[in-house]
Parts: structure tokens; C-alpha cells; sequence
């Protein structure tokens, strides 16, 4: 596919994103020259921001939350298993994480190849993304502050 097409497709998907945040009343910041949508929720006790990018040169919608911590060097190693702990059970999308600066965020992805891409669909997106934000969130933070071990982590994984 040529560039102009690709950028036209990425523009008809960024434009039905947009329009079912509108449709639904959604606070969001839009950067249509990026095709970014910046946004967020009050979790349970963290806030989970995101932003949604629609990449033409892959083809995809991309989901990121970047949890608003990060984990201390004392704290890398047990962070890394956490996050393989918790990708484990997850159904849809994961964390990614950084060790060398202790950065975790979620990242769920979806390709409109060949394909439409509907307002369910983003509507199911940021959902499911920030309700599994929400629930791990609080446990890395745990973690990362030591009120939490890893043994607990696990046990708290497994009991979900």
C-alpha cells in the first residue's frame, strides 16, 4: 500500500476513535497531526492516563498507560517477575517493562489491516485497558514500595 493510502485509512480509523469519544462525552486532548488521542480515568486509587496512537505505518491502534511510578533499583529485579507474573493470566494486551529506568506500562494493540475497526471496539479497548491497569497498579506500587513482597504478589495473582 502506498503512503497517501495508508495515511487516509489511519485518518478514516483516528476519526471514528474520535467520534465515539465525542459520542460517549469523553474528556480527551486530540493531536490529529500525531493521530493521538491523550485521555484518562480515576482508578480505585491510582489515575490511569493513556494515550491511543493510530500508527499507518503498521497499520495498528496502539493503547499505552504508563503507571505513574516507577520501580526503585532496589526494587528491578522483583519488578521484572512481577510483570511476567501478571502477563501470564492476562487475556488481552500486557506490560511492557523498562528495567534499566523501572518503567511499566500497558500496551494493547489492534490491527486494522485489511479490516474496520468499529467504536466497540476502541470502547472495549480503553476498558479493558484501564480496568487491568486498575487492578495491578496498586500492587506494583506495593511492591515498588516494599509494602508488598513477591511471594505476595504471586499469591495475590493467583487468587484472581
Amino acid at each position: 500500500m502506498s503512503d497517501n493510502v495508508d495515511m487516509k485509512k489511519a485518518k478514516e480509523v483516528f476519526g471514528t476513535l474520535v467520534h465515539m469519544l465525542d459520542t460517549r462525552d469523553w474528556k480527551y486532548e486530540k493531536h490529529e497531526e500525531k493521530l493521538l488521542i491523550k485521555s484518562g480515568i480515576r482508578g480505585d486509587d491510582l489515575p490511569v492516563e493513556f494515550i491511543v496512537i493510530v500508527n499507518p505505518k503498521n497499520q495498528v491502534v496502539q493503547f499505552y498507560s504508563s503507571l505513574p511510578f516507577r520501580m526503585p533499583e532496589d526494587k528491578r529485579v522483583e519488578g521484572a517477575l512481577a510483570v511476567c507474573i501478571a502477563n501470564y493470566g492476562l487475556v488481552d494486551g500486557s506490560f511492557d517493562y523498562d528495567i534499566s529506568d523501572g518503567e511499566i506500562r500497558y500496551r494493547l494493540t489492534s490491527s486494522y489491516r485489511q479490516s474496520q475497526l468499529g467504536e466497540d471496539l476502541f470502547e472495549y479497548m480503553i476498558m479493558v485497558a484501564a480496568a487491568t491497569v486498575d487492578k495491578y497498579n496498586d500492587q506494583f506500587f506495593m511492591l515498588s514500595k516494599g509494602m508488598m513482597t513477591i511471594e505476595q504478589f504471586m499469591e495475590f495473582e493467583s487468587n484472581q
